[in-house]
């Protein structure tokens, strides 16, 4: 348990997300243990001003500028400060704090994250697309820095409870393991009329549109095979993805004993959450505990590389290194963000994000944020107009 007589302070970088809500939701349960100093969020400034009301934080910072007007209004007369814009959370996350949760979707998360581990501070990182974009640079300043990245992904965090503080060395292969999404079971033929609607009901997962269609493509495990590589380097070859229906299992670690050690618990965020928050103790939660008699069985499966194409593009991009991982993720994004708005099929998103990797050749290579912010940028516009064609196709 948290000494209670230990106050942490911590600070939440998009709090009105599910990860964010999430987060509070422990600290709620967990009062007198955490002194929230900051909360960020991209637009939703009644929301936000809503939790940084009830658990007094010293600031919140709207990242759109348009919504400053709205959150100051509705702060006015608290002692919470008022901030918005990109400098603004970068500014936030230099704050003096014990833990930062960073759940930022998106590379918008990037600058205040790596702003974070700059300061040498405890990271529990829920921003996938920042370390798949930035592996090599975020990692390079965790070395330098001496700060500690705590993973927040439910299978990053069972990998990390499973080896404990294990040499990698002693590994013989790490598993992520993947629910399969909604589509699992249905044909090539079935998938190409998948609406939104469709792809954004998780079987298992409550979790945000654009993650549940990242789950419905399995892109979200090539991320994560991605994230993977950079927090616990054992190699490309001993990362493996297998497809457990059930997400009772979240990860499994085997080692040169062929001993492996597994994972398991209800698939709930606020589990893996609360692992990160009270890191290295523990704190009780009101999740659903594990019934393993009435769940009665456990099933595997390897995924289907010709149905689910994303894995195949993660690890080639990931094997390439270099500026790959980011174009993987920019073409990604703005793939998915047309398939919900109708404009490309489902089917479409994983084509549309090979031809941005094999068609845009950057100039550059990354060795600094600005770098890859450039390659980004250019990935995106080369993806959208490949959306175009698409779309003319159609």
């Amino acid at each position: 348990m948290v000494d209670d007589s230990l106050t942490r302070s911590i600070s939440i970088f998009g709090a009105t997300g599910s990860v964010g809500l999430s987060t509070l939701d422990l600290v709620r349960q967990h009062r007198e243990a955490y002194r929230v100093v900051a909360l960020t969020a991209n637009g939703n400034a009644a929301k936000l001003a809503e939790l940084a009301r009830e658990f007094d934080a010293d600031l919140a910072v709207v990242a759109e500028e348009e919504s400053y007007a709205a959150l100051k209004e509705a702060l006015a007369g608290t002692r919470t400060e008022v901030a918005a814009g990109a400098d603004a959370l970068v500014e936030a996350a230099k704050r003096e704090v014990d833990w930062t949760m960073a759940s930022i979707v998106g590379c918008a998360g990037l600058p205040p994250t790596m702003a974070a581990i700059e300061q040498g501070r405890t990271v529990a990182l829920a921003n996938k697309e920042a370390l798949v974009s930035a592996g090599d640079l975020m990692m390079a300043e965790v070395m330098r820095s001496g700060a500690t990245l705590l993973p927040v992904d439910s299978e990053h965090n069972a990998i990390f409870q499973c080896l404990n503080g294990a040499k990698f060395e002693q590994v013989r292969k790490i598993t992520l393991t993947a629910s399969g999404g909604p589509f699992r079971e249905w044909s090539l033929d079935q998938m190409r009329s998948v609406t939104p609607a469709q792809a954004v009901a998780h079987p298992n997962w409550d979790m945000g549109a654009k993650i549940s269609v990242d789950s419905a493509t399995m892109m979200n495990k090539g991320l994560e095979l991605i994230e993977a590589y950079h927090l616990f380097p054992v190699g490309l070859d001993r990362l493996d993805v297998l497809v457990h229906p059930q997400s009772v299992i979240h990860s499994m670690v085997e080692y040169v004993d062929c001993s492996t050690l597994a994972q398991l618990g209800s698939p709930d965020m606020r589990i893996p959450i609360a692992s990160a928050l009270a890191w290295p103790e523990r704190i009780a939660t009101t999740c659903k505990p594990l019934d393993l008699a009435t769940i009665g069985q456990l099933t595997f499966e390897q995924p289907d590389p010709i149905r689910f194409p994303a894995l195949r593009l993660a690890r080639a991009a990931v094997n390439e290194g270099g500026a790959k991982p980011a174009i993987l993720n920019a073409a990604n994004e703005i793939a998915v963000a047309a398939f919900l708005k109708g404009e490309i099929g489902f089917l479409d998103i994983a084509s549309l994000v090979e031809n941005t990797l094999s068609g845009y050749v950057p100039n550059i290579m990354p060795t600094r944020l600005d770098d890859l912010f450039s390659i980004d940028a250019a990935a995106r516009h080369y993806a959208q107009a490949q959306i175009q064609k698409v779309a003319h196709a159609r």
